[in-house]
């Protein structure tokens, strides 16, 4: 559990981060580069590069091929050997499903064959994941945590190749990982940390103290990936083992939801971790954590799209069996409405799940974008989801699958899976934290062009300068985002798709604008108008998913015409792009025409205790 990144806010108390101090940590861990293309990135400069996405990538078949055992085993054993109502019931994975996961090799699918891993793609990775959440949540949280985030990761992208032989292996064989970054006052502003690790006289090791909060894993974990400070705005990652004397498990955490995740405080008493046990460099933790993330975030979209998947099986037969008033439930609009829209959007969410995955083993673009935005709309979306399920269901929606199986009717833990998912807008960066993360890349362009001129402590000379050089920019740039460049693409491949994708093509050209009305307008209060901003970024989510839902569905139709798969992809396709085009042209509405400075001046008076007199008829405070 960790927030990477955030609008740093100002804090009453002295000894923390102050804003600007907040603001240069965040800033100087950012990827300021973008070596490979990005789709998203494009669409909020007004560019539509269908060719980063479609034709919709395909999985290469070797890697299928050698992932298909695994995943049979995997999913026999998650059928065969997992009570995930005693799971959790007790709070605990028993030993021996975590025994039995280590011998499948669940614990190391990406790590190298070399190294003892299987050696899967991220793809392949995804799909293994999805289908342990499609049972169980816990199992989800303790296989991700320690591979998405935990050390696996990170040793692969920046590790030695001394570090990687030492635990590649012992991870591969089922060591449990773990990722400690939060504590008490840092969540998603790194700057506050109070961590340390002070280099030793000798430069042989380092003596790390602090405490973390809210670390997955950490409770059961050998081997922990800590962020550290190493002196002044330096964060460094460190590779510690838990059996290392000063190492303590201060206390296991407790939740609303994942009854068995092994969360919590762990604390380092001047622990000694040798000097080789740096990862990347000094001064390089916080930019580590954020690329890693880059494909960690993957598992959650992944995950949603296989819950979507167990919430729509379980509403269609539910909905297909209970007669009221003469028909099928199923069949009264009101629940039609609810089936159609969940069908949509599952479909659209593996499009945008396996896009994301698919592009990352790919390695032709920069997806750290599309994996924000696959994380953020996928989780909101199979949110609502769940709650649409619980709300068919009913009463049995409501009541735990213990009771359900106590008077003979179908276990189905609806009410477990709704409080299992609502962790997932929190996890690897809370919703409110992608959005402001994406938004920040979105105006990079600009901020590059024509920041100084919006910048009060530019100096003069240096405003004219950037009014030049951003003025020969903006002469070509803005009117194409007006006319276009040249016959409009009429996309006669996606058939009825087609006005789908034109739409989305549009619609970037008028995203691109809109963004940069919205710079001129607000100068440098831009980046305090964050729900201005959410809009703009929830409007690119979107034409990500219709793009995602509407190439996937083409290229169903190629391979496999006439399946039903096929034309069933189209029509889910289309459902869900209508929908998402009126999301879409409410939120461009929405930019300019809303209540925000209202609302948030309401905020600031109950802050302020204004309106206390409404809290009035409740117990007294506890």
């Amino acid at each position: 559990m960790t927030d990477v990144l955030a609008a740093p806010t100002k804090r009453p108390d002295a000894s923390l981060a102050t804003e600007q101090e907040a603001r240069e940590v965040a800033e100087a861990a950012r990827e300021k580069e973008w070596q490979a293309p990005s789709f998203v990135r494009e669409l909020f400069e007004g560019s539509f590069r269908l060719d980063l996405v479609h034709p919709f990538p395909v999985q290469d078949p070797a890697d299928v091929a050698k992932a298909r055992p695994f995943l049979e085993r995997l999913e026999r054993f998650m059928r065969e050997r997992v009570d995930s109502d005693r799971i959790d019931r007790e709070g605990k994975i028993p030993p021996e499903v975590i025994q039995g996961l280590r011998d499948l090799g669940a614990f190391g699918i990406k790590i190298p064959e070399e190294y003892g891993g299987l050696g899967l793609s991220q793809t392949s990775y995804t799909h293994a994941i999805g289908l342990v959440t499609s049972q169980d949540g816990n199992l989800t949280a303790l296989l991700s945590a320690a591979q998405s985030i935990g050390v696996p990761t990170p040793l692969k992208l920046f590790g030695t190749p001394e570090q990687k032989k030492k635990y590649l292996p012992r991870l591969a064989k089922g060591a449990i990982s773990a990722f400690a970054l939060t504590e008490p006052n840092v969540g998603s502003d790194p700057a506050a940390m109070a961590t340390t690790a002070t280099l030793s006289a000798d430069g042989t090791h380092y003596i790390l103290n602090g405490e973390k909060l809210w670390c997955t894993n950490g409770t059961v974990a050998e081997l922990l990936v800590v962020m550290a400070r190493t002196g002044p705005r330096k964060i460094t990652a460190f590779i510690v083992e838990t059996a290392w004397p000063g190492v303590e498990v201060a206390q296991r955490l407790h939740f609303m939801g994942l009854k068995a995740l092994e969360n919590g405080i762990i604390r380092f008493h001047d622990v000694k971790v040798p000097a080789e046990n740096v990862i990347w460099g000094e001064g390089k933790g916080l930019k580590l954590a954020l690329v890693t993330l880059n494909t960690g975030r993957l598992t959650l979209p992944a995950s949603c799209a296989a819950a979507g998947k167990r919430c729509l099986e379980i509403v269609r037969r539910w909905a297909a069996e209970r007669v009221q008033w003469g028909q099928p439930v199923g069949r009264h609009d009101m629940i039609a409405q609810k089936i159609g829209r969940m069908a949509a959007d599952v479909f659209a969410m593996e499009a945008v799940s396996d896009l994301a995955s698919l592009m990352a083993d790919a390695g032709r673009t920069d997806i750290r974008l599309e994996a924000a935005m696959a994380k953020m709309w996928n989780t909101e979306t199979a949110w609502r989801i769940a709650d649409d399920t619980l709300q068919i269901k009913g009463g049995r929606g409501y009541e735990t699958a213990d009771s359900l199986r106590s008077r003979g009717e179908r276990p189905e833990a609806v009410e477990r899976m709704m409080r299992d998912m609502r962790i997932n807008l929190i996890f690897e960066g809370s919703s409110e934290i992608m959005r402001l993360f994406i938004a920040r890349e979105a105006v990079d362009t600009h901020l590059k062009m024509a920041g100084a001129l919006i910048d009060p402590k530019t100096p003069m000379a240096d405003k004219i300068q950037s009014l030049l050089r951003s003025g020969a920019y903006y002469a070509t740039w803005y009117p194409r985002l007006y006319l276009g460049w040249g016959r409009a693409p009429q996309y006669g491949e996606f058939g009825p798709l087609a006005t789908h994708i034109r739409f989305v093509n549009r619609s970037a050209r008028r995203l691109a604008r809109t963004l940069f009305h919205c710079m001129l307008r607000f100068g440098p209060k831009l980046e305090k108008r964050q729900q201005v901003l959410a809009r703009l970024v929830e409007i690119g989510a979107e034409l990500l998913a219709i793009t995602a839902a509407c190439a996937r569905a083409q290229a169903l139709v190629g391979g496999r015409a006439g399946s039903p798969a096929a034309s069933g992809g189209v029509e889910l396709a289309d459902v869900f792009s209508r929908q998402a085009r009126r999301r879409v042209e409410e939120k461009f509405a929405a930019v300019w025409s809303n209540d925000d400075v209202a609302t948030y001046r309401t905020a600031l008076r109950v802050l302020e205790g204004e309106h206390t007199w409404l809290e009035r008829g409740v117990v007294g405070n506890l």
